[in-house]
């Protein structure tokens, strides 16, 4: 089977730079302080959040997935951009070798913004994904950022 590439775009009522710092700048400090019973903790495995680095997401007990790490390909802050691998996961299993994924923030109307997505599975050898099975991965991915978002329309001056 073949690459599969999902492109998604969905509209926040919160200022891009506000959901990219609370999202891609700051999801260490942020994401086990308000989603404890989601995440456990965010910790880079190697450098210190630039392009190259490695951060590990460990998931809290109960949760389909136990961790997943992500390299950092680059970051544009100013364009507020962020290109990232999953280059090991516990829910791959012997099916996905990485995913690439690519996030844009833009300005949208009302002070909001429009975030869109493409995410490319690539899959190892002759595996076979089960779409309905990676549908449901990026749900979850797409309730932690109505998670986050939520927050940050309760907390106005939180990445103000």
């Amino acid at each position: 089977m073949g690459v599969i590439s999902f492109e998604e775009e969905f509209s926040s009522p919160v200022a891009p730079h506000r959901l990219f710092h609370a999202l891609f700048e700051d999801a260490h400090n942020l994401m086990p302080k308000i989603m404890p019973h989601g995440i456990k903790s965010v910790d880079f495995v190697s450098g210190d959040g630039g392009s190259g680095s490695v951060q590990q997401v460990n998931f809290a007990h109960g949760s389909p997935v136990k961790y997943v790490k992500n390299r950092l390909d680059s970051k544009d802050k100013d364009n507020l951009e962020i290109k990232y691998t999953v280059i090991e996961c516990d829910a791959f299993g012997d099916k996905v070798d990485f995913i690439t994924n690519e996030v844009k923030f833009e300005a949208g109307p009302d002070g909001g913004c429009i975030c869109k997505t493409k995410s490319t599975y690539h899959p190892k050898a002759d595996a076979v994904l089960n779409e309905e099975e990676i549908k449901a991965g990026k749900e979850r991915s797409k309730g932690t950022y109505k998670f986050v978002e939520n927050y940050l329309v309760e907390n106005p001056h939180v990445y103000a």
